[in-house]
């Protein structure tokens, strides 16, 4: 079994290249960007906030991505 790390962000901690008014495509955004770099991630839109979910193997990999979009 495979540990897994979850991050989360605010709503209102998103940079304005996304649109804070739509948090689940700000979600799918995320997910893609992670996904095209090779990190096996899932992202959705939970009520305040966006939580991403992958293998901790890969954390390091994935902030190097969310620093990128300036999301950390």
């Amino acid at each position: 079994m495979t540990a897994i790390t979850t991050i989360r962000i605010d709503h209102d901690a998103l940079p304005h290249q996304f649109d804070r008014s739509r948090p689940d495509a700000a979600a799918s955004a995320i997910e893609a960007a992670l996904r095209e770099d090779g990190i096996t991630a899932e992202a959705s839109d939970v009520i305040s906030h966006i939580k991403i979910e992958l293998p901790t193997t890969q954390l390091a990999a994935a902030s190097a991505v969310l620093a990128d979009l300036q999301l950390i």
